[in-house]
């Protein structure tokens, strides 16, 4: 573990004051997983920011298990109350990307990308930087919403030969890189913003910003959906609902719930 770059919840809770915005903030030196975590303390009042330097069951979309050393990455969960109307929710994971991103972008990360639903990609060759993970508990008049975000944030020998694919780090898009404390302040910061926005105004608030960062705009891209269809297309933005839209060979459709790989073979658009 890097000490000198040690996690502390007071700095990085007076950083946040700072600017504006107050949740209380928790380290952990290890949990499960932050969102689990969170989740089973739905019922405490007010927003919540909880970190940790080690996670032994983070997870991604689908069970997917997210890697990273102590010290190298930054892990952690806001919790976040809304009203209990379900579908006020759809694209909730697309408006904290923008968030994420705006925040990193601002830090001097000028090549982030965001990939349709939930990863932050470095944008000159796609290489993985960090994902996000929504999971919500509903009670009453209430939905609590724990949004769940892994960056990569210094190099981590091996990591690619050990997943297979294209991984990028913090430290790689700024120089120098800041205190990881200053770098959560920033994003949590613009992440809290971004939720009380959305509470207000829902995800058309930030379809223009989340198109305009879309690492896949005007690609031919094959999506696999939740039900095991796959349906190939070329990436025309998302819609108000945070779906993902495809002009197919068959006309526009709208995929809210899949996985996005690279077309091959789907030349131009289709008619």
């Amino acid at each position: 573990m890097l000490i000198e770059d040690t996690l502390d919840a007071q700095a990085i809770s007076d950083g946040i004051a700072a600017l504006g915005e107050n949740l209380a903030v928790e380290v952990l030196a290890s949990c499960g997983s932050t969102n689990s975590e969170l989740l089973l303390r739905e019922g405490a009042p007010g927003p919540a920011l909880l970190l940790t330097e080690r996670q032994t069951a983070g997870r991604g979309r689908r069970g997917r298990r997210w890697h990273a050393n102590p010290g190298r990455a930054i892990m952690f969960s806001v919790r976040w109350q809304f009203a209990a109307d379900a579908g006020r929710l759809r694209g909730l994971s697309l408006a904290a990307g923008v968030a994420v991103a705006n925040a990193l972008r601002a830090l001097g990360a000028a090549g982030v990308a965001l990939k349709w639903p939930n990863d932050l990609l470095v944008s000159a060759g796609g290489a993985k930087l960090g994902g996000i993970l929504i999971e919500t508990r509903t009670s009453r008049d209430r939905i609590a919403a724990v949004i769940g975000v892994g960056l990569n944030c210094r190099h981590m020998p091996g990591l690619e030969a050990r997943l297979k694919r294209k991984v990028a780090s913090l430290d790689e898009l700024i120089d120098p890189l800041p205190a990881r404390n200053a770098i959560v302040v920033r994003i949590v910061a613009e992440l809290a913003r971004a939720l009380d926005l959305f509470g207000h105004a829902g995800f058309e608030a930030f379809r223009a910003a989340w198109e305009a960062v879309h690492a896949n705009q005007g690609q031919p891209l094959r999506v696999r959906t939740a039900g095991g269809r796959v349906v190939a297309g070329i990436a025309d933005g998302v819609a108000a609902d945070g779906g993902l839209i495809l002009r197919t060979r068959h006309g526009v459709q709208r995929v809210h719930s899949g996985t996005v790989m690279r077309a091959a073979g789907l030349r131009g658009s289709a008619a």
